[in-house]
């Protein structure tokens, strides 16, 4: 089933910019769907959509098979089902402590208190971060930041979260951390959707990719039928992921075996490796 789904939308800015051209893009429940492009290729535009901070020029949005409707209260439910967690934390947080940023969302959705504190408590730990409620959210490092603005998401209870460079700005081991929460939030069922110009994690981790540029869908598929089209990849001013491009150099100079598709991940390069050697 597609939990989100959009029909040519476009998208035109004030001055008549048009940032998103007939874009249709599918994110089956219970999966994670990586949005692949460069900057400045409409990823964050289209994500603005999918709980109706934005609303399209032409075209329609559907979360659950249903329409999305502009009116208030109706956003209001969208949104409880699509949680968006920007790409700089800081345009997220904005409470004097973390307990107080994370509990803004469901004190308005007019919860009791003792409801509030318990998603609030849950979500905190969820992310590793109950030990800073606290604490000020300026006061954080920029990991501490992003899984602060997660929490913030969680303690809404949605079905959808998505997520706008969510690596972006954090060290290895603090961008590991995030992707491994989306991993365990993806295991229990929640749909994650990422955008991202970092390839060498979409392998690891999305079901399916789109790959936008200057406002359209150019590619969809599998990370393996999407990286097999070397040519839309660089057209699209993005490369190979480190692994099937060092592949690529190798075959060239004659020094692999096998041709394309190119393993996209150190296990897959193994394995074809030992395939070889077998035979």
């Amino acid at each position: 089933m597609n939990i989100i789904k959009t029909n040519d939308i476009t998208y035109n800015y004030p001055d008549g910019t048009e940032a998103l051209k007939n874009v249709n893009f599918k994110a089956e429940e219970g999966k994670i769907v990586a949005l692949l492009g460069p900057n400045g290729a409409g990823k964050s535009t289209l994500f603005l959509h999918f709980n109706g901070i934005l609303r399209p020029s032409s075209g329609s949005i559907l979360i659950d098979d249903e329409e999305i409707n502009y009116h208030k209260k109706d956003l209001m439910k969208v949104r409880q089902k699509v949680g968006i967690v920007f790409q700089n934390p800081d345009d997220q947080l904005f409470a004097p402590t973390v307990i107080e940023d994370v509990a803004f969302g469901p004190m308005n959705l007019g919860l009791p208190r003792e409801e509030v504190e318990k998603r609030v408590d849950e979500s905190l730990k969820r992310v590793g971060m109950e030990e800073y409620k606290k604490k000020a959210p300026h006061h954080l490092s920029g990991g501490q930041k992003k899984r602060v603005a997660i929490a913030g998401i969680l303690a809404m209870k949605p079905k959808i979260m998505v997520l706008d460079e969510p690596t972006s700005g954090l060290d290895p081991k603090g961008a590991s951390q995030i992707l491994r929460l989306l991993y365990d939030l993806n295991k229990e069922g929640m749909t994650i959707i990422i955008s991202t110009h970092d390839v060498d994690l979409v392998p690891l981790y999305a079901y399916t990719v789109y790959i936008i540029s200057e406002g359209k869908i150019i590619k969809k598929g599998s990370p393996k039928e999407v990286f097999e089209d070397i040519k839309t990849i660089r057209d699209a001013n993005l490369r190979l992921p480190r692994i099937a491009h060092l592949m690529e150099i190798l075959q060239k100079e004659d020094r692999l075996p096998f041709d394309k598709p190119y393993p996209l991940t150190i296990g897959e390069a193994r394995r074809k490796l030992k395939d070889h050697l077998e035979d």
